[in-house]
């Protein structure tokens, strides 16, 4: 087969891999993934921006200046923190919180150092109380957010989604933020706005999977032939190409700001969102189908009903009337040689009434019955008169 016929009845829904059956690689895979981000926050930790610890930001334009030349008229001037960042055609320039006067002594040596004119260089300084601000507005908005996703996950499906969803999402977060941490860019306040915006964007893929489990597990009752987690799997199957098409649409654009745009045409300011929106993007595609789901399918699997639909699948399997069945079919094969079923082969008196009857017509159907037609007079002893029967006896 053909990679084109492959793909063509993968995307139709045709070929499906079991993703809910596995739960055990998925939790490995995300507790690798886990662990990695967790050191990277621990040991290298968050490189928090102007915006949140405070400084001074030192904004102009030096055509023809180097990284170092530019670091050196900065540090020149008395300054011991000195983060320099290109955005575009500009230098940006981050040091610690200066005073007014400070900060007049370092724009006069970098003009001096850098020929440019000191008018020309824009300086802002930062206070930390406005970063704490932002970051209390942050985990404020977040707790919003996971509150209201619950109660509307609550209502529109049930409990058990929402917190499979809450867990994909928590899941999301601590990853990004240690790609984060390990990259070493600069967390500022579009980083806190891509952060909000992968939650949604990792809820919409969850909530498109929810709803076609839902309406594929609805009709399942006590006497189907299918159990919770293959009914799951086959909605994940039928929606999996959607979600893998609207990811890649989706992180096309984000990648491209993100190593074209800040490599070739200088979008510093947009790197920190690009990347949030990037690898939150990834995860959040990896959560809804390889988190979020199995974790879901653990839930449902221990509701009594969805037991009971995966007992009688057992029960079925291995009942005395398959095992009957597959031994006469085993002697029936064997011909005149072959064993004949024996008396512990055959179904227990508890049987139901039904089951004897299919043990008939399956006797029957494999045993020939040949009916035996008499030919010629009939050789039978003459009975004697009444008379005769009475009294016994008679004339000989």
């Amino acid at each position: 087969m053909g990679l084109r016929a492959v793909t063509s009845r993968i995307y139709r829904g045709e070929i499906s891999a079991d993703i809910v059956g596995r739960p055990k690689i998925w939790a490995a895979i995300s507790g690798l993934l886990l662990v990695l981000s967790l050191a990277g926050l621990l040991v290298q930790g968050l490189n928090f921006g102007v915006e949140f610890k405070g400084g001074s930001v030192f904004t102009f334009k030096a055509p023809g200046s180097s990284i170092e030349d530019v670091r050196g008229a900065v540090s020149g001037g008395g300054v011991h923190q000195v983060i320099v960042q290109k955005a575009g055609g500009d230098w940006r320039v981050t040091t610690e919180s200066l005073t007014s006067t400070h900060v007049t002594e370092v724009k006069t040596h970098v003009s001096q150092e850098l020929n440019i004119p000191a008018e020309k260089i824009s300086t802002q300084v930062v206070g930390a109380s406005w970063g704490g601000e932002i970051q209390e507005k942050a985990w404020q908005a977040l707790i919003v957010f996971m509150i209201l996703i619950i109660l509307y996950l609550s209502l529109a499906f049930e409990w058990r989604m929402a917190v499979a969803a809450v867990v994909a999402l928590i899941h999301d977060l601590v990853i990004t933020a240690g790609i984060y941490a390990w990259s070493g860019f600069e967390v500022t306040p579009a980083t806190l706005l891509g952060f909000l915006t992968i939650l949604g964007y990792s809820l919409y893929d969850a909530v498109v999977v929810f709803d076609m489990i839902k309406e594929v597990t609805k009709p399942l009752t006590a006497t189907s032939k299918t159990t919770y987690s293959q009914a799951a799997n086959q909605a994940l199957s039928s929606t999996l190409v959607r979600s893998l098409n609207t990811s890649l649409v989706a992180i096309l654009p984000v990648g491209a700001i993100l190593f074209i745009g800040t490599t070739l045409f200088g979008a510093g300011t947009l790197k920190d969102l690009s990347l949030a929106l990037f690898v939150g993007m990834i995860v959040g595609t990896y959560s809804s189908i390889c988190v979020a789901t199995p974790l879901l399918v653990q839930f449902k699997e221990r509701e009594p009903k969805y037991k009971q639909i995966r007992a009688n699948l057992a029960r079925r399997e291995h009942s005395t009337k398959r095992q009957a069945k597959a031994a006469k079919v085993k002697a029936a094969a064997g011909g005149p040689g072959g064993d004949a079923p024996s008396a512990d082969d055959e179904p227990s008196g508890g049987s139901s009434g039904g089951e004897q009857d299919d043990d008939a017509a399956d006797l029957r159907s494999t045993v020939t019955v040949k009916k035996v037609v008499q030919t010629g007079p009939r050789q039978q002893p003459r009975r004697g008169t009444r008379q005769q029967r009475r009294g016994g006896g008679g004339a000989k």
